[in-house]
């Protein structure tokens, strides 16, 4: 049964995804906001049915601050960009706490993955400006996270692509906003978040 409402799940996350990075080649257009974070809140109502735990109630408050991140982006993406960088860095907060208790020793790929945060600020650093502190801040805390995927107690291979995703993700949308614009860069940013939120979801309720 559970494999059975995991499926219906994945098909209508992917449709009603399928419809915002559709819909992107139309904007701008009234309440793009909302259909932006359906797919979050699809994620949110599957998530209240399965949360028993003070654990799964962080994971939860990490869904809803992502779902507030998107509509800050959305809604006005430039002035509100930093209140958005600031409620996924607070999602992130609450991913991280939810993975908890870390356990496993993976030197070798935590150091791959601060070697890669580092050379990825390096590019973007020049053209940040008085972003520079928030967006180091929140490089941080997401590379913790997907870090925390790796050597969590309880991760598996969802959990570990929803992480890798992330990163991917963000890297796309710094790169594309303040070093060099990038082909397709709202699709490609789009997919791979849109992804990472449904791996995470899943990884976190197979543990």
């Amino acid at each position: 049964m559970y494999a059975f409402i995991e499926r219906r799940l994945g098909y209508l996350f992917a449709l009603l995804a399928a419809i915002f990075i559709l819909s992107t080649e139309l904007k701008p257009y009234p309440l793009s906001w909302l259909i932006k974070i359906l797919p979050l809140f699809l994620l949110i109502i599957f998530s209240l049915q399965k949360s028993d735990t003070k654990q799964d109630k962080y994971f939860l408050l990490g869904l809803f601050f992502s779902a507030l991140g998107d509509f800050f982006l959305d809604y006005a993406p430039i002035n509100w960009f930093v209140f958005g960088l600031g409620a996924f860095l607070v999602a992130h907060l609450f991913y991280i706490k939810s993975l908890m208790p870390i356990g496993r020793k993976r030197i070798a790929i935590v150091l791959l993955y601060t070697l890669y945060g580092i050379a990825v600020f390096l590019l973007l650093s020049s053209g940040l400006g008085e972003l520079f502190l928030p967006v180091l801040v929140y490089m941080s805390v997401l590379l913790s996270m997907a870090i925390a995927t790796l050597i969590s107690n309880n991760t598996n291979a969802w959990l570990v692509v929803g992480g890798l995703s992330f990163v991917f993700s963000d890297s796309l949308l710094g790169i594309d906003k303040f070093y060099l614009p990038i082909p397709y860069a709202t699709l490609l940013i789009m997919v791979s978040y849109y992804f990472a939120q449904y791996a995470l979801v899943r990884g976190y309720y197979r543990r």
